[in-house]
């Protein structure tokens, strides 16, 4: 499995064709105290850069762009019930949608864990 980030600080963990999509430990940090999560749903054709996912805390509601274009297959349906989850452990159980990835080359263009590290700390 590798795990790529993107700028607007989400991460997507790629396994075979399917990618695990979520926000970042620094966004969930900036966002401060999650109250609710729209997720996309199981079916949806998503495409690179489209906002397909809401998170809202105390602080304001805030976009998540898929890193990728494909078909979603599975949002994290315990996120409705425990939203805070992204707040405990948003990068992992924390995940808010699978998505089939239908051009896999655009993985290039995101960064690894050490060039986001860097991105962050330019911030």
């Amino acid at each position: 499995m590798t795990t790529y980030f993107t700028k607007d600080h989400e991460w997507i963990a790629v396994e075979g064709n399917t990618g695990t999509v979520g926000i970042t430990q620094y966004a969930q940090e900036q966002l401060g105290d999650i109250t609710f999560v729209e997720l996309p749903g199981a079916g949806d054709t998503v495409k690179k850069g489209d906002a397909v996912s809401v998170v809202d805390s105390v602080k304001a509601a805030s976009d998540v762009y898929t890193p990728v274009s494909g078909e979603v297959t599975a949002s994290n349906d315990a996120l409705e019930d425990a939203p805070e989850t992204v707040n405990s452990d948003p990068e992992t159980s924390g995940w808010l949608f699978k998505v089939t990835l239908s051009d896999p080359s655009e993985l290039d263009g995101l960064m690894d864990e050490s060039a986001y590290k860097d991105y962050v700390a330019s911030l």
